[in-house]
């Protein structure tokens, strides 16, 4: 089978130009957050904006047998569901999301979350990288397989609504629509990261997430600080004393034996590998505040960070008033939400349950102490690679970046790739995405990286291509 590389890189360049930039612009302006964060989302619309404009834009591409159906169940996000024929028995499943973080603030001069703006070869706005792009990356790429008349399997598209809300509807879904889906042989998903935008980056492993809200009160009311402090403990040493249980204060290792597990090898040699491509930029890459260092100068040691090892991160407080309302006052009650990322391999629930009883045991002082959990979600493990998959990434990278594929893990959660590996662990899973250094997905100044999804979206018709006749 002959592949022409350069008709396909020139019709994802065209189409992304002309085509796909406006349509993500249109996309971007939709501000359709997900339902932890707009708990009104569908008396306002937006996610149905959303949904329209995908599954319009998709059934006018023209695509051979091409079938979409919105599922819509009460109470539940929509899910998109794309079918495409194929030559051969086996399935390829693709998959997406379209529902966005809140917009944060910080967005530089002139730009917005809900505008897209175009400087130079960055287009801004939220949504646009994490992840509203795949499912045009996705359709186009099937499209170039098509202009040479080249052989595909069954293609199956998922674009869900809820996966920044921890895919709490996607269970629903894949069970509902498991005839419709089948039986995969090869997933793609295209909501990761790349770590930089010289060359095509697969994702060997995903952390899980441990999350909930932890809260200390000590009193039924505030009362004047000269009367009660030294008699009356604060709320905000309690929580000290309570964050020390589970992380060492200097170094941020967590403490607490269900929440680590033993690293392969081959992710450890991956992670040097990776490192010596990387260099400083494994952190030059983040906004640092004058001259903040990383937790290590290892640099593989930050990638392991990163990807294998388990970090707290205080994510929200309650009970603390604004700096201008800061009266003397000892207050009656903190609240913290904390957001734990775990290894891939880690028991999201199993570290649950030793947070909460770690939390809870022996109030100092007897406070009152509570940690509500909120919904965990198990990390993911790349299956061994096979032969024919491990040479189509190889080669797709020289051909559209002209450089090496390398390999790496993710420090986010996607919770589908979970479920999809327990439901189905003989399928083989490329995992890649847009997501590179300062792209800041889930922050301000969220931005797609217009070369790097041109050629993303080629080499996913490539591998398209070759995964037919493997």
């Amino acid at each position: 089978m002959s592949i022409d590389s350069k008709a396909i890189q020139s019709l994802c360049d065209t189409v992304w130009e002309d085509e796909l930039i406006p349509k993500m612009k249109e996309f971007i302006r939709i501000p359709n957050k997900s339902p932890s964060f707009d708990p009104d989302w569908e008396k306002n619309g937006y996610m149905q904006a959303a949904v329209d404009l995908v599954s319009t834009w998709v059934q006018t591409q023209n695509i051979q047998g091409l079938r979409l159906n919105v599922y819509r169940k009460p109470g539940r996000t929509p899910m998109i569901l794309i079918e495409i024929p194929g030559q051969g028995p086996r399935t390829v499943l693709m998959y997406g999301h379209i529902d966005k973080q809140p917009e944060m603030q910080g967005w530089q001069e002139g730009l917005s979350p809900w505008e897209g703006v175009l400087r130079e070869d960055k287009l801004y706005g939220r949504g646009a990288a994490d992840d509203g792009y795949a499912v045009f990356s996705s359709i186009l790429a099937l499209k170039a397989v098509k202009a040479q008349n080249l052989p595909h399997s069954r293609i199956v598209i998922l674009i869900e609504a809820s996966e920044e809300s921890g895919s709490s509807d996607l269970p629903f879904y894949v069970n509902e629509l498991e005839q419709e889906i089948g039986k995969p042989d090869l997933v793609i998903c295209l909501d990761s990261g790349c770590g930089n935008y010289d060359q095509l980056w697969h994702t060997t492993s995903l952390r899980g997430l441990v999350n909930g809200v932890l809260s200390i009160e000590v009193l039924s009311e505030g009362v004047h600080s000269g009367s009660a402090s030294g008699i009356v403990p604060s709320s905000f040493r309690i929580l000290r004393q309570l964050l020390s249980r589970i992380e060492n204060k200097n170094t941020g290792d967590i403490l607490l034996s269900a929440f680590h597990v033993d690293i392969p090898e081959e992710r450890i040699q991956e992670a040097r590998l990776a490192a010596g491509v990387l260099g400083n930029t494994l952190y030059t890459e983040f906004p640092l505040k004058d001259q903040l260092q990383p937790v290590s100068e290892n640099l593989s040691e930050l990638l392991l960070n990163r990807t294998w090892r388990p970090a707290l991160s205080v994510i929200g407080c309650d009970g603390l008033p604004a700096l201008a309302n800061a009266g003397n006052v000892l207050r009656p009650k903190t609240e913290m939400a904390l957001s734990i990322r775990i290894p891939p391999s880690c028991d999201a629930e199993k570290a649950t349950e030793q947070l909460k009883k770690t939390l809870e045991a022996d109030p100092p002082y007897q406070a009152k102490v509570s940690f509500t959990a909120q919904q965990g979600s198990n990390g993911w493990h790349a299956p061994l690679m096979k032969p024919w998959l491990k040479a189509a990434i190889s080669e797709a990278s020289e051909l559209y970046f002209g450089r090496e594929a390398m390999a790496q893990g993710e420090g986010g959660t996607i919770p589908f790739m979970g479920m999809l590996g327990e439901k189905f662990p003989e399928a083989q899973f490329l995992i890649t995405g847009v997501l590179g250094p300062h792209s800041n997905a889930h922050g301000p100044n969220e931005f797609l990286h217009i070369p790097t999804v041109k050629r993303l979206t080629a080499c996913i018709a490539h591998v398209l291509a070759l995964e037919a006749v493997s």
